[in-house]
């Protein structure tokens, strides 16, 4: 009798073991995976993949750094850029319109030349101010209708800097309005050494931002991402700032496909999810060729679309519920 009570209460503490193991596991499995890049050793590099549907191509060819605005009728404007690789081109810039996200039609002629990264935003007044990297700093020029562009004076950022960084050039800039009529900037400064002997990417990229009362003079403000750690390995490129359910939002890529920030209160949070790795990232390479590049968004009825370049073959979109 005594060895059949003991051998009932070892199964009994087994099951309850087994039960407690089952309840962790399965917590774990519902909590949403964020990166604290303040503590790169336990950042999670998992996307929230299940979230998109991928999408076909938007613009097919060799053109990357899609940018959108938003036009009078609701529809949306999509600026794209030549990709610098293709022999003898003058770095053109294009764009394309639509009004369901899917389908695009490209505007005839060229919007400007010996420009990349474009980002334009809406004026107060109607018009169109557009952002853009020439010979290493990031200039602007005006429109009236989006279409025809004239250059405005002076440089609007520089590789000039308060943080003891020697920076070869700024660029892939993203400029968001704010509700108190400031605008608020994110942009890439570029180191020229490697983070590491490791990493595919002989530089390293940090991402800055600034402020401005009229989106002519700026003031920088300092980093708003350090991609000085083993989850970013030196690179964040292509930053987008956008708004979302009430959030501003910065979107940038690194090596792991696309991540997610926020800002708020004047700063930039130091949590970040990896949203987006796409259709073709290993996720067991540690450093996969042509991760989604370059995001940018817009909303079509009750989805977000993310425009994103697929290297030497066009900008895609995938979607998700809003």
């Amino acid at each position: 009798m005594k060895m059949k009570k003991v051998w009932w209460i070892v199964v009994g503490v087994v099951v309850v073991i087994v039960g407690v193991v089952w309840l962790v596991i399965a917590n774990r499995e519902k909590e949403v995976p964020v990166t604290d890049i303040s503590n790169p050793a336990s950042a999670s590099t998992e996307a929230k993949d299940t979230m998109w549907q991928v999408g076909d191509f938007a613009i097919k060819g060799n053109y990357a750094d899609a940018d959108l605005v938003k036009l009078a009728d609701k529809s949306y404007r999509m600026y794209y850029s030549i990709e610098p690789e293709v022999p003898g081109n003058k770095l053109e810039m294009y764009s394309a319109t639509s009004t369901d996200g899917v389908t695009w039609k490209q505007e005839a002629g060229t919007r400007k030349t010996m420009a990349t990264f474009p980002d334009a935003v809406t004026l107060p007044d109607g018009r169109f101010r557009l952002y853009f990297q020439n010979a290493g700093v990031i200039k602007s020029a005006i429109s009236a209708d989006g279409l025809s562009w004239t250059d405005e004076a002076g440089t609007r950022i520089d590789a000039t800097n308060d943080l003891s960084l020697a920076f070869d050039n700024v660029a892939a800039e993203t400029v968001l309005p704010l509700s108190d009529g400031s605008y608020l900037m994110v942009y890439r400064g570029t180191i020229n050494t490697a983070y590491s002997s490791e990493t595919p990417n002989k530089n390293t990229q940090l991402l800055l931002w600034a402020t401005s009362a009229d989106g002519l003079s700026w003031t920088k403000k300092g980093i708003a991402v350090d991609s000085r750690n083993s989850t970013l390995e030196g690179l964040t490129d292509g930053p987008e700032l956008f708004n979302l359910n009430g959030k501003i939002q910065l979107s940038f890529w690194s090596y792991l496909g696309v991540y997610w920030t926020t800002y708020e209160a004047g700063s930039f949070s130091t949590n970040y999810t990896n949203v987006y790795k796409g259709e073709n990232v290993n996720p067991m390479a540690k450093f996969p060729p042509n991760p989604p590049g370059d995001p940018s968004y817009a909303t079509f009825g009750n989805n977000l679309y993310m425009y994103y370049g697929a290297h030497q073959q066009g900008i895609k979109y995938a979607t998700r519920s809003l």
